[in-house]
Protein backbone atom coordinates (compact mmCIF):
# COMPACT_ATOMS: atom_id res chain seq x y z
CA UNK A 1 0.00 0.00 0.00
CA UNK A 2 1.05 3.26 -0.98
CA UNK A 3 1.77 6.03 1.44
CA UNK A 4 0.56 8.41 -1.03
CA UNK A 5 -2.79 7.64 -1.08
CA UNK A 6 -5.54 10.55 -1.19
CA UNK A 7 -6.22 11.12 2.49
CA UNK A 8 -9.76 10.39 4.02
CA UNK A 9 -11.78 13.68 4.65
CA UNK A 10 -11.47 12.97 8.02
CA UNK A 11 -7.41 13.16 7.74
CA UNK A 12 -7.53 16.28 6.11
CA UNK A 13 -9.92 17.67 8.57
CA UNK A 14 -7.56 16.67 11.38
CA UNK A 15 -4.73 17.61 9.67
CA UNK A 16 -5.47 20.97 8.77
CA UNK A 17 -6.40 21.62 12.54
CA UNK A 18 -3.49 19.84 14.39
CA UNK A 19 -0.84 22.20 13.47
CA UNK A 20 -2.42 25.19 15.06
CA UNK A 21 -4.05 23.22 18.17
CA UNK A 22 -1.50 21.95 18.86
CA UNK A 23 0.91 25.33 18.68
CA UNK A 24 -2.15 27.14 20.76
CA UNK A 25 -1.90 24.26 23.55
CA UNK A 26 2.10 24.31 23.75
CA UNK A 27 1.30 28.01 24.09
CA UNK A 28 -0.87 28.01 26.74
CA UNK A 29 0.82 24.96 29.00
CA UNK A 30 3.78 26.91 28.43
CA UNK A 31 2.36 30.46 29.31
CA UNK A 32 0.76 28.72 32.43
CA UNK A 33 3.48 27.00 33.67
CA UNK A 34 5.89 30.00 33.57
CA UNK A 35 2.62 31.98 35.39
CA UNK A 36 2.79 29.60 38.17
CA UNK A 37 6.40 29.13 38.57
CA UNK A 38 6.39 33.26 38.46
CA UNK A 39 4.13 33.15 41.00
CA UNK A 40 5.52 30.83 43.63
CA UNK A 41 9.20 31.95 43.55
CA UNK A 42 10.16 35.59 44.64
CA UNK A 43 13.14 35.93 42.20
CA UNK A 44 14.94 34.65 39.93
CA UNK A 45 17.37 31.94 41.37
CA UNK A 46 15.75 32.54 44.52
CA UNK A 47 15.57 29.25 45.36
CA UNK A 48 14.52 25.29 44.00
CA UNK A 49 11.52 22.90 45.05
CA UNK A 50 12.53 19.02 44.65
CA UNK A 51 10.29 16.95 42.89
CA UNK A 52 12.47 13.87 42.87
CA UNK A 53 15.59 14.84 45.18
CA UNK A 54 18.86 14.49 43.29
CA UNK A 55 17.01 14.55 39.74
CA UNK A 56 14.43 16.49 38.99
CA UNK A 57 13.75 20.21 40.69
CA UNK A 58 11.39 23.17 39.40
CA UNK A 59 14.29 25.86 39.88
CA UNK A 60 12.63 29.67 38.55
CA UNK A 61 15.91 30.97 36.15
CA UNK A 62 15.84 34.02 33.68
CA UNK A 63 17.43 33.54 30.68
CA UNK A 64 18.74 35.98 28.48
CA UNK A 65 20.53 34.19 26.16
CA UNK A 66 19.40 31.21 24.13
CA UNK A 67 20.23 27.47 25.01
CA UNK A 68 23.09 26.88 27.91
CA UNK A 69 23.02 31.06 28.40
CA UNK A 70 24.82 31.45 24.98
CA UNK A 71 24.58 34.61 23.79
CA UNK A 72 23.41 36.49 26.76
CA UNK A 73 21.42 39.98 26.50
CA UNK A 74 20.87 39.62 22.46
CA UNK A 75 16.87 39.63 22.95
CA UNK A 76 16.47 41.78 19.69
CA UNK A 77 18.46 38.87 17.85
CA UNK A 78 16.34 35.99 19.48
CA UNK A 79 13.37 38.05 18.80
CA UNK A 80 14.16 38.24 14.87
CA UNK A 81 14.60 34.23 14.84
CA UNK A 82 11.61 33.76 16.66
CA UNK A 83 9.67 35.39 14.18
CA UNK A 84 11.41 34.32 11.16
CA UNK A 85 10.93 31.31 12.48
CA UNK A 86 7.30 31.47 13.42
CA UNK A 87 6.46 33.25 9.92
CA UNK A 88 8.28 30.28 8.00
CA UNK A 89 5.96 27.63 9.94
CA UNK A 90 2.87 29.68 9.54
CA UNK A 91 3.61 30.57 5.43
CA UNK A 92 4.59 27.03 4.74
CA UNK A 93 1.67 24.92 6.29
CA UNK A 94 -0.23 25.12 3.25
CA UNK A 95 2.20 23.38 1.77
CA UNK A 96 2.56 20.52 3.48
CA UNK A 97 0.62 17.39 1.75
CA UNK A 98 -2.46 16.53 4.09
CA UNK A 99 -1.16 12.52 4.96
CA UNK A 100 1.92 13.38 6.35
CA UNK A 101 0.64 14.62 9.93
CA UNK A 102 3.93 13.85 11.59
CA UNK A 103 5.45 16.97 9.92
CA UNK A 104 2.15 19.09 11.33
CA UNK A 105 2.91 17.66 14.54
CA UNK A 106 6.66 18.54 14.25
CA UNK A 107 5.86 21.90 13.67
CA UNK A 108 2.94 22.60 15.66
CA UNK A 109 5.44 21.69 18.58
CA UNK A 110 7.99 23.94 17.71
CA UNK A 111 5.45 27.05 16.94
CA UNK A 112 4.22 26.76 20.30
CA UNK A 113 7.63 26.64 21.61
CA UNK A 114 9.11 29.64 19.43
CA UNK A 115 6.11 31.82 20.47
CA UNK A 116 6.10 30.83 24.27
CA UNK A 117 9.63 31.56 24.05
CA UNK A 118 8.66 35.25 22.22
CA UNK A 119 6.10 35.71 24.16
CA UNK A 120 8.48 35.98 27.56
CA UNK A 121 11.41 38.32 25.23
CA UNK A 122 8.56 40.67 24.31
CA UNK A 123 7.47 40.84 27.77
CA UNK A 124 10.05 40.82 29.87
CA UNK A 125 13.51 40.72 28.47
CA UNK A 126 14.54 37.12 29.11
CA UNK A 127 12.48 33.16 28.94
CA UNK A 128 11.53 31.56 31.91
CA UNK A 129 13.58 28.56 32.76
CA UNK A 130 12.40 26.22 35.46
CA UNK A 131 12.84 22.75 34.85
CA UNK A 132 15.78 21.36 36.15
CA UNK A 133 16.98 17.83 35.44
CA UNK A 134 20.32 16.44 36.88
CA UNK A 135 23.22 16.98 34.33
CA UNK A 136 21.20 19.38 31.94
CA UNK A 137 20.73 22.91 32.10
CA UNK A 138 17.11 23.98 33.30
CA UNK A 139 14.36 24.31 30.70
CA UNK A 140 11.02 25.36 29.85
CA UNK A 141 8.05 23.94 28.19
CA UNK A 142 8.60 25.45 25.18
CA UNK A 143 12.29 24.69 24.99
CA UNK A 144 11.48 20.75 25.65
CA UNK A 145 8.13 21.13 22.52
CA UNK A 146 10.87 22.64 20.18
CA UNK A 147 13.57 19.96 20.61
CA UNK A 148 10.91 17.32 20.18
CA UNK A 149 9.71 18.99 17.35
CA UNK A 150 13.13 19.18 15.97
CA UNK A 151 13.58 15.42 16.18
CA UNK A 152 10.28 14.17 14.59
CA UNK A 153 11.09 16.75 11.48
CA UNK A 154 15.08 15.71 11.30
CA UNK A 155 13.63 11.69 11.53
CA UNK A 156 11.01 12.41 9.27
CA UNK A 157 13.21 14.22 6.22
CA UNK A 158 16.17 12.09 6.76
CA UNK A 159 14.94 8.60 7.62
CA UNK A 160 11.08 8.26 6.33
CA UNK A 161 11.12 10.47 3.55
CA UNK A 162 14.49 9.19 2.10
CA UNK A 163 12.59 5.44 1.83
CA UNK A 164 10.34 5.24 -1.14
CA UNK A 165 7.38 2.89 -0.45
CA UNK A 166 7.94 -0.53 -1.61
CA UNK A 167 5.26 -0.61 -4.32
CA UNK A 168 7.41 2.55 -6.40
CA UNK A 169 10.56 0.44 -5.66
CA UNK A 170 9.28 -2.48 -7.39
CA UNK A 171 7.28 -0.78 -10.04
CA UNK A 172 10.52 1.14 -11.13
CA UNK A 173 12.66 -2.24 -11.30
CA UNK A 174 10.29 -3.89 -13.49
CA UNK A 175 10.38 -0.98 -16.02
CA UNK A 176 14.04 -0.52 -16.59
CA UNK A 177 15.26 -1.60 -19.99
CA UNK A 178 17.08 -4.49 -19.64
CA UNK A 179 19.14 -5.74 -23.21
CA UNK A 180 18.86 -8.61 -24.04
CA UNK A 181 22.24 -10.68 -23.69
CA UNK A 182 21.98 -12.62 -27.14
Amino acid sequence: MSTDAPPSAFVRRFGVALLPALATVVLLADQASKLWIQQHFLTCDDNSLSIVPGWLAFAYTCNKGAAFGLLANETLLFVLIALVVSGVIVAYVRFLPSNHPWLKLSLGLQLGGALGNLIDRLRQGYVVDFISVKAWPVFNIADACVVVGVLILAYHLLLVQGQAPLSNQQSAVSHQHHPDPH
